[in-house]
């Protein structure tokens, strides 16, 4: 009798434990930024292959902090922007290198898989597949700011009271690149790097008196700029795409510098329970149809060939009136930061706000 429940409670075991591996193997724990996994796409998802998707709202700060807390564990596909990978990676190992055999290539927009791919390579693997992908430049209502072309004419004492900007990174390399310095190629020249972004630093501190608020979310600059008390402002493209398709003399506008360009990706935590799953969502998500929905609901385009023209009627129309090829071609995408230089920007741009 005892050996008789000793195999059956054995057998039990077994049974259970292959029952909770399928289950866990049916459900894909994403991490990933808000508008990235609509409910409609979820819903799609699961139609087609049977696998559940348990969405993380994050952000790249906390995509690092909770993977490093875990050593890669907790999410089985996540979507850091890619230059956030490679530096987390060297230092806590938080990523499991991408095999791009897995991959529908086919699907993507060549130079931005391409690019994602060089840009998260350490050690002779990469990390990254280009999934969403935007821009950091300026808005202008051109019925008020019809001369706004780039960062330093948001210093135009014209506009003295009536633009904004967000004290973050971005306007600092943004300002750089408008005076007619390349912060990016001093990355690795720590002294250098320091000497363009005080000159950039020195030029918002001076461009000061000009700011009527710093915008510190979507929605404050939103404001500001439908109520008429802010013409221009430092701003992401998707942004001035909302504000297009409510009134059609403001957009986003790519300065004559070239518009900072980001990529979010994919990513596969180290510790993924998932892979084959997050492999089948990746594929799933960069089809045409499905990608301009994900395009709908976060307001910025995907790396997904053929979406663009998918994507609705009023989104369309402002991609159009504000890039054109040329835009495009010279956008100066966000490499990896090296260590050190967040802290370098951090003095720089808390020293402009206390002033």
């Amino acid at each position: 009798m005892g050996k008789k429940f000793g195999v059956l409670l054995g057998t039990l075991i077994v049974g259970l434990v292959l029952t909770s591996g399928v289950a866990s193997a049916k459900t894909l724990r994403l991490i990933t930024w808000g508008g990235y996994a609509p409910d409609a796409v979820i819903k799609l998802f699961k139609e087609e292959t049977g696998i559940d998707v348990e969405v993380t709202v994050s952000n790249n700060e906390d995509i690092i902090s909770k993977l490093r807390a875990t050593g890669g564990a907790g999410f089985d596909l996540a979507q850091p922007s890619q230059d956030r990978i490679t530096g987390p990676q060297f230092e806590f190992g938080i990523y499991k290198a991408i095999d791009y055999s897995q991959i529908d290539s086919s699907l993507f927009i060549a130079p931005l898989f391409d690019a994602a791919k060089k840009n998260t390579m350490l050690d002779g693997k990469s990390y990254g597949v280009a999934h969403i992908w935007g821009t950091y430049g300026m808005i202008a209502d051109k019925s008020m700011a019809a001369d706004i072309q780039d960062f330093t004419d948001l210093c135009n004492p014209k506009y003295a009271g009536k633009v904004s900007m967000r004290l973050k990174r971005p306007v600092l390399i943004g300002m750089a690149y408008a005076m007619g310095m390349d912060p990016f190629a001093a990355y690795g020249d720590k002294a250098k790097y320091q000497e363009i972004i005080e000159k950039s630093g020195a030029k918002l501190a001076e461009c000061k008196s000009n700011v009527k608020a710093y915008w510190s979310g979507s929605d404050d600059l939103l404001n500001l700029i439908r109520s008429g008390e802010v013409v221009a402002s430092g701003a992401w493209d998707s942004t001035g795409f909302k504000l297009n398709s409510e009134n059609p003399n403001m957009n986003f506008v790519v300065p004559k510098s070239g518009a900072l360009g980001w990529i979010d990706t994919f990513a596969l935590p180290a510790k993924t329970k998932a892979e084959a799953e997050a492999y089948k969502w990746i594929n799933f998500v960069m089809q045409p149809k499905i990608a301009a929905m994900i395009t709908d609901a976060s307001g910025s385009f995907g790396a997904s060939k053929g979406s663009k023209e998918l994507v609705s009627e009023s989104l369309s129309k402002a991609f159009s009136a504000a890039f054109t090829e040329k835009d495009i071609a010279n956008i100066n995408w966000f490499p990896t930061i090296p260590p050190g230089l967040e802290d370098m920007e951090g003095k720089i741009l808390d020293r402009i706000a206390a002033q």
